[in-house]
């Protein structure tokens, strides 16, 4: 089992994050304004895939090739 993590918008991902998803992060985080307060991702993991959900419903999560796909929550993923 691996634990998830929060972090601040903006900030550097922890290291647990893996690379393909902290890069993807990072450049969502380059699309938000910078007012205001700045919105948190948790990380979590399901059934070993890391998915990262901003506050706001943007998800980051790796396809079967294991690079990530950016999505916001309501989102149909199998349409």
């Amino acid at each position: 089992m691996q634990l998830g993590t929060r972090w601040t918008s903006g900030d550097e991902p922890p290291t647990s994050v893996p690379s393909a998803v902290a890069a993807a992060v990072r450049d969502v985080d380059a699309t938000l304004g910078s007012g205001g307060p700045r919105p948190r991702w948790t990380l979590t993991w399901l059934e070993g895939r890391p998915i990262a959900e901003l506050d706001s419903g943007v998800i980051v999560e790796l396809d079967a090739e294991g690079a990530a796909v950016v999505r916001h929550d309501d989102e149909d993923e199998f349409g």
